[in-house]
């Protein structure tokens, strides 16, 4: 990662430039979203999965699979080794300003 640089995407880039690249197999020029799986994570060891150069971060970004419950269902699985994740805030309408 060369000094200096900071990552700071809009909601907008994040889904219009990263995640439609990712889900089309395209590369990235830097890999500064990760691909974690969360269920095999516990939150106190994402900040060094995550981190990007040695500058100290406060968000993180990455990439993770959703895990069902049960196959044929809705629910998603949080459970990890140690407990689970619990899901926060609302949903959001993030619209293409392009």
């Amino acid at each position: 990662v060369p000094p200096g640089f900071r990552f700071h995407p809009t909601d907008e880039e994040l889904l219009h430039y990263y995640l439609k690249k990712k889900i089309s197999y395209h590369k990235f020029e830097m890999e500064v979203i990760r691909e974690v799986d969360l269920n095999k994570l516990e939150p106190w060891d994402l900040q060094e999965r995550c981190k990007i150069g040695s500058t100290p971060q406060n968000e993180w970004y990455f990439f993770s699979h959703k895990d069902r419950k049960y196959p044929t269902g809705s629910r998603t699985n949080r459970a990890t080794h140690a407990g689970f994740w619990k899901a926060t805030g609302r949903d959001k309408c993030i619209r293409n300003s392009f």
